[in-house]
């Protein structure tokens, strides 16, 4: 199969488009011919070494968490699934920027999502919600996401008003009518943000969703008065020191199901920055890791 690889970590340039070896679904997985893969940054910190301490990987690795294409081969153990089901999921840290990929959690793509949509809804989705959760029940309450349009803020957003939650989310100035579009209440990132929420919010914000990392934990603690009423996916030191929620991705099918749902009903729909073909896999994660995303970058396959 053709996939994108990196013999070494470095730079995007170190990223080549080769053959390598077909993958085979084991215990409890399906394999997927790729339509599309998206970039999270996982994939370029993996690449540059940054997580090797970590995540160490044996070399040469193929980038790419999650992916949506057709299930052609199916492992032992796997029901509710055939071969030619159109499917978006999540596989191992690694693997998904080629023309096959394994996957160990997945969910049966919404015809209301293009194929880049469904390559873009694998990861956002799951870290969304497993963020929202641990906050607690969100009907009713006010919420505040910070870094709204990104591709898991803003399905943060969407799945939080979905749940009854009235949401305000924080974006540059560029983003808010988008932000506006999902069903959230936009405002600037930065200093002045407790002000500008009093004006927003007369009565409080009662919970907060960071997937920023932006260095604002401090702040959204104090907001709330209770890191308890606070929980990130993205600055984990941070919240380890403060004592905020601490929430990783997990390949969850239940949750990946009822992302899929909400497609369905028109209520979720994955927001794409750009999207690149395979060849150009370099540039995709050249942008990815200049920051400020609105939405998810995806390669075409």
């Amino acid at each position: 199969m053709r996939a994108a690889r990196f013999h070494e970590y470095g730079g995007a340039e170190s990223l080549v488009i080769e053959q390598a070896p077909d993958p085979h679904p084991g215990l409890g997985e399906i394999r997927v011919r790729v339509a599309a893969a998206s970039v999270n940054p996982i994939d370029w910190k993996l690449r540059a070494g940054a997580l090797h301490q970590l995540i160490p990987l044996e070399l040469p690795a193929i980038p790419g968490r999650d992916a949506a294409g057709v299930v052609d081969e199916i492992g032992d153990g796997v029901q509710g699934v055939s071969i030619g089901d159109r499917v978006f999921g999540l596989g191992g840290v690694t693997g998904s920027t080629a023309e096959l990929v394994t996957l160990s959690a997945w969910a049966h793509a919404p015809d209301t999502w293009n194929d880049e949509q469904a390559a873009g809804a694998g990861l956002a989705s799951v870290t969304a919600m497993r963020g929202l959760s641990a906050l607690g029940s969100l009907a009713g309450r006010t919420l505040l996401v910070e870094g709204a349009a990104g591709g898991v803020g803003s399905a943060a957003v969407e799945i939080a008003v979905a749940q009854g939650a009235t949401v305000i989310g924080t974006a540059s100035e560029r983003n808010h009518e988008l932000l506006t579009s999902l069903g959230a209440v936009p405002t600037t990132y930065g200093p002045g943000l407790a002000q500008r929420l009093s004006a927003l919010a007369p009565h409080g914000v009662g919970i907060v969703l960071d997937t920023a990392a932006s260095g604002s934990l401090d702040d959204l603690v104090a907001i709330t008065g209770d890191p308890t009423r606070v929980a990130t996916v993205a600055d984990h030191a941070g919240g380890q020191r403060l004592g905020t929620h601490v929430v990783n991705a997990e390949n969850d099918s239940t949750l990946l199901s009822a992302a899929a749902e909400l497609g369905r009903q028109g209520r979720y729909t994955p927001r794409i920055e750009q999207t690149y073909p395979l060849e150009r896999i370099a540039d995709a994660h050249a942008h990815a890791e200049r920051g400020r995303i609105r939405g998810k970058i995806v390669i075409c396959i």
